[in-house]
């Protein structure tokens, strides 16, 4: 018997074994070649495409046309499967990948119809700019096609591959208008859900502005009297309701003038922060082309595959970087059922194996129609004009001055942003960039039809600067930037609260030299100045309990004031805010999830409006608590009774570097948790959070880091949080992972070349 046994053990490890040749053999085979030669009718002359260590692509072309082909072959070898999810996802296509489970969000997707919009732009581009898709996207399905094998995301679906078009570059960036902008469509609606359900008092009250305030021009948006609304009857609830705190895809950025720098060049800082994934969302890159007036070019950065501009970068003249820019930039249109003209369109939905499903969108003169309460609203969108999306972005590329950059940036079409640009004469800049609706009155409700304004249909032109200003410093942070006059032209399209900027800015204000290992410090500052009232409330509160959190006491006053990955008292702290928040605002987070709605996209503005409330102490809030110590007391033991949950009994291993670990995985892995070895990136002990400059939570933080000195990018730093390529077997899957996790300085040139591919035109 025994004998039998191990022979069928025995058996069944040759078989895993067998099985694992065979995997492993077929996802050889779909590795892409990195050396060699090949020819293409897409190009005008020779091209390399050289890779470093880090896979670094570094392109070397006669003209930007060729350089776009050769971007695009390697886009194609490294991330193709991302790039069809990208479009797809733009596109509301999921289903056909993955069948029925993709059915609900791609028809949320649809409701957007941007494919019909990404081939409507196509035709109006100039024509050096469809020219130079069409090359791109030769590049891109020579690329993919190169090794002759399907990559192991379609073999695992049984999926055939769709060839790349133009017209999916640009579904590429409206892929990003969702992950950017999606949050103030939902702003607004939860807004008018608050106002239907509760009125302009509860409006108010939750909308106040904080004390965070970070404007570039140091002007406060007033704040009025606020008193706490009555909750009436629906005071008391049961079961508190989580309210989910939804990712603030933003980033940072800041930058001083060479006043502050030994080298008298101007320095610029972005961290870009949103969800994180394997593999990374950019790919590094370096073009080296000669312009149209035959001026050499050489531009350093990161690309969004499927797109073939560089987007954040430096090309020795200046240096640039973005952050969301939070503008107002989408209003509900409340319809007039018996006066608006609304109608149906029938969109298909194609499923694998050929099947498909049919269903209806409304549609209005204003935009897609979605009902709220009953009554039908049109989403007007500016990611729905014309104007929103174009090939802009490549005209930085080519500046060799600040000046040159804010001009060439009042023509870029992409999602609103924060553009910070420096150059290497000392010059530093910011301009709000990308689309901006003409419309001059922004609302946060909803707008009848009657007032809409035809200045949808048109690109703001007018868009403030500022320029050197005599403190020689400039930051953004996705909170309010502009002035408060301009704030009420330009609107609040979910802005952060604001405590990330001004942490930022007192950084910068206490400092008068920097170099490019302080902007690095000031990335990873993960001091928690924000949590400090927080922390006050909660030691004092269980101070005043006796010997009963004597060991929870312990750890608040050992908390470091930070969100070190060994701090147990940050964790209490963070999760007692988090608990206290649902517990003030339960009653009114239940009545609106009664109604399909939630305070999850409102969460960003509470911090005012909960202080109010425990400082003024209202008795009709604090139901079913007798008293408000009971209420915090119980808001404390929700958060201990989550970490018990989720992390043990043991107090000590509430560390936040455990609580928070940061886990990059793949999309696949999350579904098939067996494929985590091979695909998902290392797990790294949480180092950072909300509310401060080193964003961080498990799957979400600054997907790259970047910093420059234009003129001086030896010492330039560019991390990104994963490897260049897609392919697990790949030796760039993971490379760079752990100079990110280790917050280490990362360098932006490419080093020494380890593979070349040569190409030479086909005719």
């Amino acid at each position: 018997m025994l004998t039998w046994l191990k022979r069928g053990v025995a058996v069944l490890v040759l078989l895993a074994l067998a099985a694992s040749a065979v995997v492993y053999g077929m996802l050889s085979l779909s590795l892409p070649a990195l050396d060699g030669q090949g020819q293409s009718g897409g190009l005008s002359a020779a091209v390399t495409l050289e890779r470093d260590a880090l896979g670094q692509a570094v392109i070397t072309a006669q003209n930007r046309h060729d350089a776009a082909y050769a971007l695009g072959f390697a886009h194609g070898q490294d991330r193709f499967f991302q790039m069809d999810l990208l479009r797809r996802n733009a596109a509301g296509e999921l289903s056909e990948l993955f069948g029925e489970a993709a059915i609900g969000l791609d028809k949320r997707l649809r409701f957007h119809r941007f494919r019909a919009l990404s081939q409507a732009i196509l035709q109006q581009l100039p024509e050096s700019e469809q020219v130079l898709l069409a090359r791109y996207t030769q590049g891109v399905n020579e690329g993919q096609a190169q090794s002759g094998v399907k990559s192991f995301e379609y073999l695992l679906l049984g999926a055939e591959v769709r060839p790349w078009q133009p017209q999916d570059s640009l579904l590429v960036i409206f892929s990003m208008y969702l992950d950017l902008q999606e949050s103030t469509i939902k702003r607004d609606e939860s807004l008018i859900l608050v106002e239907s359900l509760f009125g302009k008092e509860m409006l108010d009250f939750i909308l106040q502005p904080g004390n965070y305030q970070a404007s570039l021009d140091g002007s406060k948006v007033t704040k009025k009297e606020v008193f706490i609304p009555n909750l009436g009857d629906i005071a008391y609830v049961g079961d508190i309701t989580h309210i989910k705190e939804l990712p603030l895809y933003g980033s940072n950025n800041w930058a001083v003038t060479g006043q502050h720098t030994q080298t008298g060049a101007a320095m610029l800082s972005d961290d870009m922060h949103l969800g994180l994934n394997a593999p990374a969302i950019w790919y590094r890159a370096q073009l080296n082309y000669n312009s149209a007036t035959n001026q050499p070019i050489q531009v350093t950065g990161v690309t969004l595959p499927g797109a073939p501009a560089v987007v954040v970068g430096s090309n020795n003249h200046i240096a640039w970087g973005f952050t969301n820019g939070y503008l107002d930039t989408a209003d509900w249109i409340q319809l007039d059922p018996q006066n608006d003209n609304i109608w149906e369109v029938t969109e298909q939905l194609k499923l694998p194996d050929g099947k498909s499903e049919t269903f209806k969108l409304t549609m209005s003169d204003f935009g897609p129609v979605k009902e709220i309460q009953g009554l039908p609203y049109a989403l007007s969108w500016v990611a729905h004009q014309d104007y929103s999306v174009n090939l802009g972005l490549l005209t930085l590329e080519q500046a060799d001055s600040v000046d040159s950059a804010l001009e060439q940036a009042a023509h870029i079409a992409i999602p609103v942003q924060n553009l910070v640009v420096v150059d290497a004469k000392g010059n530093a800049a910011w301009r709000p960039t990308g689309a901006v609706p003409g419309r001059s009155v922004p609302s946060d409700l909803a707008v009848p039809s009657q007032g809409y304004s035809t200045d949808w249909q048109y690109n703001e032109v007018q868009r403030p600067v500022v320029k050197n200003p005599s403190h020689g410093k400039l930051w953004t942070a996705n909170s309010r930037v502009v002035s408060a006059q301009q704030h009420l032209r330009f609107g609040d399209g979910g802005y952060a609260l604001g405590a990330r900027a001004v942490q930022i800015r007192d950084r910068l204000m206490a400092q008068s030299q920097f170099d490019e290992a302080d902007f690095m410090r000031l990335q990873l500052d993960n001091e928690a100045r924000f949590l400090m009232p927080w922390h006050q409330l909660l030691s004092e509160l269980l101070a005043n309990n006796g010997d009963r959190y004597a060991r929870d006491s312990q750890y608040l006053s050992d908390w470091q004031a930070c969100a070190c990955p060994g701090s147990v008292g940050y964790t209490l702290v963070r999760r007692f805010r988090d608990h206290t928040l649902d517990q003030l605002f339960a009653p009114v987070e239940t009545r609106l999830q009664q109604a399909k709605g939630s305070l999850s996209p409102l969460k960003r503005y509470l911090e005012p409006a909960a202080w109010q409330l425990l400082r003024e102490q209202p008795a009709h809030w604090q139901a079913p608590h007798s008293d408000w110590d009971s209420l915090l007391l119980a808001s404390y033991e929700a958060a201990k009774a989550q970490l018990t949950e989720t992390q043990g009994r043991d107090m000590a291993a509430w560390q936040w570097g455990r609580v928070n670990q940061l886990e990059v995985k793949h999309p696949f892995s999350r579904q098939i948790p067996l494929l985590s070895g091979l695909l998902d990136m290392p797990v790294v002990a949480g180092f950072g959070d909300s509310y401060m400059p080193a964003v961080q939570k498990p799957a979400f933080g600054a997907s790259q880091r970047f910093i420059a000195q234009p003129g001086h990018l030896d010492n330039a730093i560019m991390s990104i949080a994963g490897g260049q390529s897609g392919h697990p077997l790949s030796p760039f899957y993971r490379a760079g992972f752990s100079g990110y996790a280790q917050g280490e300085a990362v360098p932006l040139l490419p080093g020494k070349i380890t593979h070349r591919i040569s190409f030479t035109p086909l005719n």
